[in-house]
C-alpha cells in the first residue's frame, strides 16, 4: 500500500472544526482551501496555496470551483432490513391510518416477518448493497438499528449481519444498536411487561458478544411506556452499552426524563416535546435527533426547533432509513428536508449529518482537522449551501474513508 500523502484542494472546504469557527462562518469554512492526508489520518488543513506549495511530493486532487466537507453521519437508520412495504406506502399516500394498515398486516410487524424468513447472508448482501447507495450520497458513517427481528434469534441474526457488513472497510463504518423494543411480535399476546423482561435478558448476550454499542426503545403512544423501556435501558447502561430512545413521535409519554435521567446519547424523532422536557435534555447534554423524512412522509408537524434551540438542546439530522416511514436511503434528502420543512439554518443542517451526529455516536469523526480521520466528501457543488438542495442524485466526485475512496463519480 503506497505511503505517499495526498492532498485534495477544493474551492471552499467546510471544516465543520469548532476551532475555525466564527459567528460569520458557523462552518469553519476556508475559501480556496485544502486537506493533507497522511496513511488514514488528516495531518494538515489550511489555505491550498501554502499547502501545495509545502507538499510538492503529495499526490494531487484539485477542484477549484468544488466544495469539500466531512463524510456524513447518519446517525439514525433501520437499514438492516429486508423486503418491501411499498403497497403499504401507497395506502398510507391515500390515507390510510396506522390502524387500518396494521389490520392489513402491515407496519413493523410486516417487516418482521420478512426479517425472519430470511438467512444471515441475505440480510448481508441486502445490507452491503444499501450502504455501498448512501456512500455514493457521500455518507461515511451508519448507525444502525436491529428491531425487526422481535425474537432473540432474529434480532442477534440482523446484528450479526451488521458486524459482517463491518468488516468490509470498503463501506462506511457502522455502528450498532440493539431495538428489540421496536414492536410488540404476536407471539408477546399483549404483554408489553413481560416482552420488556425478555429484551433486558437477550441483551446480556448481546452485550456479551459485542454486538452492539447502543440500546434504544420506541417510547411513545401505542408502543412502549418509560417504565418498560427503563427494564432493557438501565441494564444496556449497566452491561456499559450507551442509550439512544425514540421519543415523542406521537405523544411525550415520559421518554425524554427517562432519556435525561440516564443521559442518553439522543432522543430521536422528537415532534411531540414540551419546554420543560427540552430544557431537561439541555441540562443533561442529551442531543436531539430530528427526522425530517418520516414527518414529511407521516404529515406530521415539525418538532418544536426553537424551544430545542433556546433550552442549548444540540441538534442532529439523520434519514431514519426504514422501510415504513421513512422509505429513503439519502441523508442529503433529510437535509433538504430539514431546511425546508423544519427550519433549520445551512449550518445546522451539516453539523447535524456531520460533527454532531459522530459525537452522538461516540465517533471520532465529523470534522476536518488534524489528527482526525480522513473522513471526508469532495463535491460536485460550488458551496455548502447547495448540499442541501433536493438534488434527487449524487453530486459527489469523492468519498473517502480513512484516506481510502468508498465511492467516486464515474
Amino acid at each position: 500500500m503506497s505511503t505517499q500523502p495526498k492532498l485534495i484542494a477544493a474551492g471552499r472546504v467546510v471544516t465543520c472544526d469548532p476551532g475555525r469557527a466564527t459567528p460569520q462562518e458557523p462552518l469553519g469554512a476556508i475559501e480556496q482551501g485544502a486537506v493533507l492526508i497522511e496513511g488514514s489520518c488528516l495531518a494538515q488543513v489550511g489555505l491550498a496555496a501554502d499547502l501545495l506549495r509545502q507538499h510538492p511530493e503529495a499526490a494531487r486532487i484539485e477542484h477549484p470551483d468544488g466544495t469539500l466537507t466531512p463524510g456524513l453521519v447518519d446517525a439514525h437508520t433501520h437499514a438492516a432490513w429486508v423486503g418491501s412495504r411499498a403497497r403499504e406506502y401507497a395506502m398510507r399516500m391515500a390515507g390510510a391510518g396506522y390502524e387500518q394498515i396494521a389490520q392489513a398486516g402491515g407496519g413493523i410487524v410486516a417487516s418482521m416477518r420478512a426479517v425472519r424468513a430470511a438467512s444471515l447472508d441475505e440480510m448481508v448482501r441486502t445490507l452491503v448493497a444499501r450502504l455501498r447507495r448512501m456512500a455514493a450520497l457521500g455518507v461515511t458513517a451508519v448507525e444502525v438499528k436491529s428491531g425487526y427481528g422481535l425474537d432473540e434469534a432474529t434480532e442477534r441474526r440482523q446484528l450479526e449481519a451488521v458486524a459482517r457488513a463491518g468488516e468490509d472497510a470498503s463501506l462506511p463504518r457502522l455502528v450498532p444498536t440493539f431495538l428489540g423494543l421496536h414492536a410488540l411480535p404476536p407471539e408477546a399476546a399483549g404483554d408489553r411487561h413481560g416482552y420488556a423482561r425478555r429484551c433486558a435478558e437477550w441483551i446480556e448476550g448481546i452485550a456479551r458478544d459485542g454486538l452492539a454499542r447502543f440500546a434504544d426503545a420506541y417510547v411513545d403512544r401505542g408502543a412502549f411506556s418509560a417504565a418498560q423501556a427503563r427494564i432493557v435501558l438501565a441494564r444496556a447502561r449497566e452491561l456499559g452499552l450507551g442509550v439512544r430512545l425514540h421519543a415523542g413521535q406521537f405523544a411525550d409519554v415520559g421518554a425524554f426524563e427517562l432519556a435525561a435521567e440516564l443521559g442518553a446519547a439522543s432522543v430521536d424523532h422528537c415532534e411531540h416535546l414540551s419546554e420543560a422536557a427540552a430544557l431537561q435534555l439541555g441540562e443533561a447534554g442529551v442531543r436531539a435527533a430530528l427526522l425530517p423524512v418520516a414527518s414529511f412522509t407521516l404529515g406530521q408537524a415539525p418538532p418544536p426547533v426553537e424551544t430545542l434551540r433556546r433550552a442549548g438542546v444540540r441538534l442532529v439530522v439523520a434519514s431514519d432509513a426504514n422501510p415504513g416511514t421513512a422509505p429513503t436511503e439519502s441523508l442529503p434528502l433529510a437535509l433538504a428536508l430539514g431546511v425546508r420543512s423544519y427550519g433549520l439554518s445551512v449550518a445546522e443542517a451539516l453539523l447535524g449529518a456531520t460533527r454532531e451526529a459522530a459525537a452522538s455516536l461516540g465517533l471520532p469523526t465529523g470534522v476536518l482537522r488534524p489528527g482526525a480521520p480522513a473522513d471526508l466528501v469532495l463535491w460536485d457543488l460550488p458551496e455548502e449551501s447547495a448540499i442541501v438542495q433536493p438534488w434527487g442524485v449524487p453530486r459527489v466526485r469523492l468519498v473517502m474513508r480513512e484516506g481510502r475512496a468508498i465511492a467516486q463519480a464515474s
